[in-house]
């Protein structure tokens, strides 16, 4: 030991990196305590590094316990998140009867749809579908419903967290509800037992039946239930009576297209049908067809077969114009009980002894004069004055075509339009006494032009609607400002888009012939707009009333002074103007209207007691030859108010209307004509509630030509080929601003948010 203490070596700062001593210990400079006066530039660089090193080492333990922290929190609230479910599980499962007492219905309800007095209109439901098996079935059926509704429908347990998912993220992405992530177990427990309310105690009642469902039976066995109970669309509940309503076939000798086609209508049974929009239903089918191949049903060659033959549509066994009211009344039930349930009876508005005497007289006129005037088709509508529908006749022959042209047919009203225009100027404080001078008139590179290029020089607003004269509509829309127009007509009941543009004078923007018609009710019924509706009432089997058609009062929508000046001017329509045709020993009033190059005829009238609209034209937009709505329209509507009045005291139109005589200048012709304008009275618009307007379905009408964007009467008006040029014009052209300055539109802080 002592030893040791002798020989003990002191440590030394200098060659420590060239020799060691032999136990191995030595100190360099950087290991002192205090620093000494020799410094190195590599010695500050490798403190700082350390200092930053030990920096991010803080930010990663701070970054990962916030992590850690995150982790920790989420993973308690999905335990949280998972007993608040379980306990709305419980709770609404608590609610539904016991499992044991749970069965599934034998057959889909009958639907009747009967008239005002109750006779037979039609029956919807599982008519002519017997329930077929799984094995019997064409088997491309079963795999077609599965590719494009549940690709997971053999391996989920009744609900699809996947398909769910998806379903969810779709939506969330797109900002609307686009993409359901219901199973077919799903949509066959709603279908059996629930009603379609969307709240959250239907869904968790749905998904515990598709469980029980899961529970109780096979895969095949739900598939099979569930193909033998749902609705394909055109009244046909289950594929046997799909088949058969739509091939004219057993669901046992189903093609593949067919199939897809089947499939398909699945989506939206009654806009996808093929009664009513076949093309619609063949694009479906292909994304059918392509979900099978994709999921490895069938093979390339079987796809492109299928494609190259798609499905064809047997003739319908139904006829007869009261099935285009049961189509409509079929498409507004979901809306008003939600899913049928049992057997029911739906009381519609419609009289069948008027809905015959409107079919036979729409069929009677095209038989006779079809050929040799180029129409095909026609329409009538007629409405009374609380809005119920009384007749509906969607086309010539319902057997043959299921597409409703009174209801989705949109065409040009061409002058049928310009009760419009003249309202909004009465509106803006014109009278049917205001004088305009009725010559050619240039607005913009837009000449308008009488029928036949005849001219009236100066003439009351009266005259010149009873007339339909296109220069002097014109005018007014320029004066009162197109706005204004587009204003008042979907404030009447016009519930298309309208183009807010000049030429809308003479109805360039289409419209169909139940809006039309329901537009022209106010003008009937002294300005008030009704709910227009087919249904009175809906009861069950045991005669509880599960729907009762509203009572309640119709708005205002124009003044009681103005409907009596409109209706004063549209009677001349029918005594001195375009319309004679159409008189009868009833106070009457209406418009007839004309596209261009006679591609549409209209004419649409009323009495105190109905008004109806009448269309003829074809679903291709072809002209007929010369046929204007003075002509068979007239005659149609002439024909069915008689009928329809016949027994019924008079009454006459409401609203009173006498004009100055000193003021009043109307002549059947006046020879000189002064171009000059006339000067337009001071602008007092007149106040009228307006009305919020619901946009309506759009669907799919049957291909037609293009048309000109521009409309007339009768004969069609010109667009000079170079700006400014007026060679062709036999009469001095007056200004654009024709009539007065143009009219500003009023909007309100409600028509801007409305969109207005």
């Amino acid at each position: 030991m002592a030893n040791r203490r002798d020989s003990r070596i002191e440590p030394s700062f200098e060659g420590a990196q060239r020799a060691k001593s032999s136990d191995g210990f030595s100190v360099s400079e950087e290991d002192r305590v205090v620093p000494g006066s020799r410094k190195s530039a590599s010695k500050g660089k490798s403190a700082k590094a350390k200092s930053r090193g030990r920096g991010r080492d803080r930010n990663r333990r701070g970054l990962l316990g916030l992590a850690t922290r995150l982790v920790y929190w989420c993973f308690v609230l999905c335990i949280w998140g998972g007993i608040a479910a379980a306990g709305i599980v419980v709770y609404y499962g608590a609610k539904m009867p016991a499992a044991t007492t749970w069965s599934v219905p034998d057959r889909a309800p009958n639907i009747k749809i009967v008239d005002v007095d109750g006779n037979l209109i039609a029956n919807r439901g599982a008519s002519g579908g017997e329930a077929v098996s799984l094995h019997e079935m064409s088997p491309y059926i079963p795999e077609a419903v599965v590719a494009i509704e549940d690709r997971r429908f053999y391996s989920h347990f009744g609900v699809d967290p996947i398909g769910l998912s998806r379903a969810m993220v779709t939506n969330l992405l797109g900002g609307h509800f686009s993409q359901g992530g219901s199973t077919l177990t799903q949509q066959l427990a709603k279908n059996l037992f629930l009603t379609p309310d969307r709240t959250l105690e239907r869904k968790v009642q749905e998904v515990l039946l598709a469980l029980w469902l899961e529970h109780k039976h096979t895969k095949d066995q739900i598939l099979e239930m569930y193909l033998n109970r749902v609705y394909f669309g055109s009244g046909a509940y289950g594929v046997e009576a799909a088949s058969r309503r739509y091939f004219g076939k057993s669901a046992r000798d189903v093609t593949l297209s067919e199939a897809a086609l089947l499939a398909g209508l699945l989506k939206a049974p009654s806009k996808l049908s093929p009664a009513r929009d076949p093309k619609a239903a063949e694009d479906r089918a292909q994304l059918v067809l392509a979900a099978m191949r994709d999921e490895g049903k069938i093979g390339d060659k079987e796809y492109k077969m299928a494609l190259s033959a798609p499905a064809t549509r047997a003739p319908s066994y139904w006829t007869g114009s009261e099935n285009y009211v049961a189509d409509t009344v079929m498409d507004e039930l979901p809306d008003l009980i939600g899913d049928v349930r049992g057997d029911i009876v739906i009381n519609t508005t419609v009289d069948l002894n008027l809905q015959k005497l409107a079919e036979q007289s729409i069929r009677r006129l095209i038989d006779e004069s079809g050929k040799k005037l180029n129409v095909t088709q026609g329409a009538l509508v007629s409405i009374d004055d609380s809005g119920a529908v009384r007749a509906m006749v969607g086309g010539y022959d319902y057997s043959t075509s299921q597409f409703d042209r009174a209801s989705e047919a949109r065409r040009q009203p061409g002058s049928a339009f310009k009760p419009f225009v003249y309202m909004a100027a009465l509106e803006a404080g014109r009278t049917p006494d205001s004088i305009r001078n009725d010559a050619p008139i240039k607005i913009g590179k837009w000449t308008p032009d009488n029928y036949g290029g005849k001219y009236y020089g100066k003439v009351t607003l009266a005259t010149a609607l009873a007339k339909s004269l296109n220069s002097v509509a014109a005018q007014l829309t320029m004066e009162v400002g197109p706005d204004a127009v587009v204003e008042a007509a979907h404030r009447m009941g016009i519930q298309s888009d309208l183009q807010a543009n000049t030429s809308i004078a003479l109805g360039t923007s289409e419209v169909t012939p139940l809006e039309l018609t329901s537009a022209y009710v106010p003008f009937a019924n002294g300005g008030y707009k009704p709910d227009i509706h087919f249904i009175q009432r809906i009861t069950n089997s045991a005669g509880k009333v599960l729907y009762e058609g509203s009572t309640g009062s119709a708005p205002r929508v124009i003044k009681a002074d103005i409907v009596g000046m409109m209706n004063s001017m549209m009677t001349g329509t029918v005594e001195i103007g375009t319309a004679k045709k159409a008189a009868f020993n009833w106070p009457s009033a209406g418009k007839t209207g004309t596209s261009q190059n006679s591609r549409d005829a209209w004419f649409v009238g009323y009495t105190a007691n109905l008004t109806t609209g009448v269309w003829f034209g074809n679903d291709d937009g072809s002209p007929m030859k010369k046929v204007t709505g003075g002509a068979l329209p007239a005659q149609a509507w002439h024909e069915f108010m008689v009928a329809a009045h016949e027994g019924v005291p008079v009454r006459p139109l409401p609203g009173t209307w006498k004009s100055t005589p000193s003021d009043t200048i109307v002549p059947d012709e006046i020879p000189t004509v002064d171009a000059s304008p006339a000067p337009a009275p001071p602008a007092a618009v007149g106040q009228s509630q307006p009305v919020a307007q619901a946009p309506a379905p759009v669907r799919q009408a049957p291909a037609r030509q293009a048309q000109p964007a521009e409309t007339v009467d009768a004969g069609g008006f010109d667009m000079p080929s170079d700006s400014g040029s007026t060679a062709s014009i036999k009469h001095p052209v007056p200004p654009g601003d024709v009539g007065g300055p143009t009219k500003k539109r009023q909007t309100s802080i409600l028509d801007i948010l409305g969109g207005g």
